[in-house]
């Protein structure tokens, strides 16, 4: 990862079409990487960027501008947590003491779930090891997150509290615990 990523940047749109011209405003308008770009399910697109946080807001500012009726919904996280983007790639390793317990936070929005996963591990000493953004799971977002079991409830709760704003919790979960299983099966 670039240590200039301070921030992180997405939007959602309903028209895939509108969406490659916003992509391509976006990265256009300033100095970002791009994330990721792609369909996602109920035939939405998204777009997600990562860099300083100016540029990444000069980014986002210029692909509302260009979205025109498509926005569904933006964020920019300035100061995100780095964990969020190796769990977004899933390059995370699960040590042993990361299964603990796992937590797992699931909300309607890909939006929502970033915010989510940004709150969550400010909040606690956890290894978050996946983020699932849309595909094949009717355009929600989950995570998963391990730990010792006090932290894992920690950072469980602060990630709900913060999707709960939005009103787009689906579920949250701690498994003290869990059989290995669960881990081979997720990752």
């Amino acid at each position: 990862m670039r240590q200039d990523m301070t921030a992180l940047g997405m939007v959602e749109l309903s028209s895939i079409g509108i969406a490659l011209a916003v992509e391509d405003a976006m990265l256009k308008a300033a100095d970002v990487k791009l994330l990721i770009a792609r369909t996602i399910c109920s035939g939405k697109y998204m777009v997600m960027i990562g860099g300083e946080t100016a540029e990444v807001q000069s980014s986002i500012d210029a692909g509302k501008s260009a979205s025109a009726e498509a926005l569904i919904d933006h964020l920019v996280i300035p100061n995100v947590d780095k964990r969020l983007f190796p769990a977004i790639s899933g390059a995370v390793h699960i040590a042993d003491e990361d299964k603990d317990a796992m937590g797992i936070l699931e909300a309607f929005s890909v939006t929502s779930i970033i915010e989510g996963a940004d709150a969550a591990v400010k909040a606690a000493d956890v290894n978050l090891f996946k983020i699932h953004v849309a595909m094949a799971i009717g355009g929600k977002g989950f995570l998963l997150l391990g730990g010792p079991v006090a932290d894992v409830e920690a950072a469980i709760e602060a990630g709900a509290r913060q999707i709960g704003k939005r009103g787009l919790l689906v579920s949250r979960v701690v498994i003290p615990r869990p059989e290995p299983e669960l881990f081979q099966d997720l990752i």
